[in-house]
């Protein structure tokens, strides 16, 4: 059975997966983003060829099993941010009020109060360290069960090759290789296939139809003239708005 080589770069497959840190600043806002141009057919794997190379980092940022995987560390992640912004939320109302108050707090109030101080950051201290931990703990977890599942799908495509050698791109230090030897396509597209729930689970959702305008109300009967005068004329009908115009004035009476 031929052996397979995958180097080292199994330590940036939940890259993406931001890192705890104690009070983060909040988010920009994503700039809108135009629709991803469709992908070119990758170029024909040499025949013949003996050694191939795959980027592993963008397998775990494209396939589904990575996005599935990425998006648990975020949502931890998440989770933790915000449980510690609320901490420091009380910590800080704590801080003003004994700033606030130093002047007509009493001595055994503020004594008190710089007490629960000195709990609340210790607390956040000791929530940010076990946090920390939780999260690395999740991504270790997480890129080992990746790396399993990975790598089957790796041997069965060198195998099929007739490999002797396949290359991670990202250590490999790469200059220039025939795009026909980028496996990394056809990595994917196998391991979605053998993770068909991840994929179903990556998989945005839907979007819901769009809602029919309602129809115009009918239009009310004009009122009847004076006796002896014509009856007042009845409005016409709207005409129908022109493509990306407005609507066409009634006529006026």
């Amino acid at each position: 059975m031929r052996a397979f080589v995958v180097a080292a770069a199994l330590s940036v497959i939940l890259a993406a997966a931001p890192g705890f840190a104690q009070a983060p600043a909040p988010p920009p806002a994503p700039a809108p983003q135009a629709a991803p141009a469709a992908q070119a057919a990758p170029a024909p794997f040499p025949a013949g060829a003996k050694y191939a190379f795959i980027n592993i980092q963008r397998i775990a940022a494209e396939s589904a099993q990575g996005k599935t995987l990425s998006s648990r560390v975020q949502t931890l992640n998440t989770q933790k941010v915000n449980e510690l912004n609320e901490k420091n939320k009380a910590l800080q109302t704590a801080q003003q009020k004994l700033d606030s108050g130093a002047s007509v707090l009493s001595d055994a109030a503020r004594g008190q109060l710089e007490k629960d101080i000195d709990r609340q950051q210790t607390d956040i201290q000791r929530f940010t360290d076990d946090a920390q931990k939780e999260v690395q703990e999740l991504q270790n977890e997480l890129q080992a069960e990746f790396q399993q599942k990975l790598g089957p799908i790796i041997q069965q495509v060198a195998q099929e090759k007739k490999l002797d050698i396949l290359f991670s791109a990202l250590d490999a230090g790469i200059v220039w290789a025939d795009a026909g030897l980028d496996l990394t396509t056809e990595v994917i597209r196998r391991f979605d296939a053998a993770n068909p729930a991840a994929a179903t689970a990556a998989a945005p959702p839907a979007a819901a139809p769009a809602p029919r305008p309602a129809a115009p109300p009918a239009a009310a009967p004009a009122p009847a003239g004076r006796q002896g005068a014509p009856a007042a004329p009845r409005p016409a009908a709207p005409a129908a708005p022109r493509s990306g115009g407005a609507p066409a004035p009634a006529p006026k009476q």
